[in-house]
């Protein structure tokens, strides 16, 4: 792969962040460049940036001067990585780390597909369930129980995740940046299904990276259900206002339908309060996300992100 930026996003998880680094100077094939969106830390993250550039890793580091979200943070990763150069843009969270031999795992599909997902393990290196799909007309993601892999290396999808995903600046350029408004959740998702109107998006038989940041989790058998957070919960309700946004901008929004699938994320958010959080303290959070979600929806000036334009020097690879 030429000119594979990796954009990380990180916040306040210097540690995690130096692991991260750490696992891209272990690569026998690396990035050209790792882009760094800092979202404003007030821990040690300058330091931690400071000692991997000077062991010779080829950092670009950006420190916003507010928290703009993980959304924010990888929109406008996504933007510098482009600006540069980039010809392909790897996509991750700051609490994963990355696998020897990764990007060469990576790169065998890259002839046939824009954009993938690969396989991750979990903090305690099993194999992490992801395996969804985006139902348009309830306007939410639902996992696939079958083996996906069982008779092909490659399984089609239709939604994005920031944990790893690859995609080619031509794509990236034709759908936009990553849309800050979501601020957490929903984004990553989004793009991915942005992604899927242009071209096949996949997840692949090839794991490249762990989750190192442990989590509670219930294991349900077909999908599992972490902890969260009220602001996660929040945002979750709030940014289906986002979601049914983008549905009616490319003609697939189903109001009966997408109402469904807001009851059904509002009842499974309320389920992993019960099973992993032992609590119903967070409903509230849900309640206020539901109402911001109604504001959003009556915003009749709502647009959607516009393409990008062909930066001189960037790929020239389109689909």
């Amino acid at each position: 792969m030429e000119n594979l930026y990796a954009v990380v996003v990180t916040y306040n998880r210097a540690d995690f962040l130096r692991n991260l680094l750490e696992s891209f100077a272990r690569l026998d094939t690396a990035p050209t460049r790792i882009l760094v969106v800092d979202n404003a830390s007030s821990d040690h993250t300058p330091d931690v940036i400071a000692r991997a550039a000077a062991a010779g890793l080829p950092i670009q580091y950006e420190r916003l001067e507010q928290n703009v979200g993980g959304a924010g943070g990888f929109s406008r990763g996504v933007e510098l990585a482009l600006e540069s150069g980039a010809e392909w843009l790897w996509l991750m969270d700051d609490d994963v780390e990355v696998l020897p031999g990764a990007v060469d795992a990576l790169a065998k599909f890259t002839p046939d597909y824009s954009c993938m997902i690969g396989r991750r393990y979990d903090a305690n290196g099993k194999p992490f369930f992801w395996q969804h799909h985006f139902v348009e007309a309830l306007g939410i993601f639902l996992p696939v129980s079958r083996d996906v892999f069982r008779h092909s290396e490659v399984f089609r999808t239709n939604v994005g995740n920031f944990e790893g995903m690859l995609i080619n600046a031509s794509v990236a350029r034709n759908i936009g940046l990553p849309d800050p408004r979501f601020f957490i959740t929903w984004d990553d998702l989004i793009y991915g299904w942005l992604a899927a109107q242009q071209t096949p998006v996949v997840y692949v038989n090839a794991f490249v990276i762990k989750k190192v940041r442990a989590q509670r989790q219930v294991d349900l058998g077909l999908r599992h259900l972490n902890d969260s957070s009220d602001l996660s919960r929040r945002y979750v309700m709030r940014n289906r206002g986002h979601v049914a946004h983008y549905l009616r901008a490319h003609g697939k929004f189903n109001r009966a339908g997408f109402a469904a699938g807001t009851a059904l994320t509002f009842l499974k958010e309320l389920v992993r309060l019960v099973l992993v959080e032992r609590t119903l303290k967070g409903s509230g959070a849900l309640w206020q996300g539901w109402r911001e979600s109604r504001t959003i929806l009556a915003d009749a000036g709502w647009k959607p992100m516009p393409p990008l334009p062909v930066y001189p020097g960037s790929g020239t690879r389109s689909d």
